[in-house]
C-alpha cells in the first residue's frame, strides 16, 4: 500500500494543438486583489475628511481617547474668532441653548464633544461649557491634538 509509480509512455498521451485555446479552469485573483487595494486607499483617504468640517487648530495633550459610541457624536466647535457651530452649522450664541435642548430631546446619549481653538480665552470656553450643561449635555469630551506635552517630568 505504498505510492505507486507511473512511467511516461513513448510518444502517448495527449498534445496540444498550437494556434487552439484551451479553456483555462483556475480564476485569475489578480484583478480582484488590484481592485480591493484601490479602495483600500480610497477609503484610507477619504476616511480623515468625513470628521466635522470647521477648521480648527485644536491644542496639544497627551490624554487618551475616549471610547466610541453607538450613535454619531454631536460636536460642538469654537472657531479662533469665536463664532460656533453645532456639528458644522454656525449658531449664534443666544440661541444655542434653545436649539440644544431641541437637540437634546432627539438623542438618547448626552455626550457632546466640544472643540475649541487653543488661542481662544478660558472665559469662552467655560461659556459654551455652561450652555451645554443648560442644553441637557452633562457629558463634555474636550477635543484635543495628541502630542502635547505629557508633564510627567520626563521632559516629553
Amino acid at each position: 500500500m505504498g505510492a505507486g509509480v507511473m512511467k511516461k509512455q513513448g510518444g502517448g498521451g495527449r498534445r496540444r494543438r498550437r494556434g487552439r485555446a484551451q479553456p483555462m479552469a483556475e480564476i485569475n485573483v489578480t484583478p480582484f486583489v488590484d481592485v480591493m487595494l484601490v479602495l483600500l486607499i480610497i477609503f484610507m483617504v477619504a476616511a480623515p475628511l468625513l470628521t466635522v468640517g470647521v477648521p480648527v487648530e485644536l491644542p496639544k495633550t497627551s490624554a487618551n481617547p475616549l471610547p466610541g459610541e453607538q450613535e454619531a457624536p454631536l460636536t460642538v466647535t469654537i472657531s479662533a474668532d469665536g463664532t460656533v457651530a453645532i456639528q458644522t452649522t454656525p449658531t449664534p450664541m443666544d440661541q444655542m441653548v434653545t436649539k440644544l435642548r431641541a437637540i437634546a430631546e432627539e438623542r438618547s446619549s448626552d455626550r457632546v464633544y466640544l472643540r475649541a481653538d487653543g488661542a481662544l480665552p478660558y472665559e469662552t470656553v467655560v461659556q459654551i461649557m455652561g450652555a451645554l450643561n443648560a442644553g441637557g449635555f452633562t457629558d463634555i469630551g474636550l477635543v484635543t491634538d495628541i502630542g502635547g506635552p505629557a508633564l510627567d517630568g520626563q521632559g516629553n
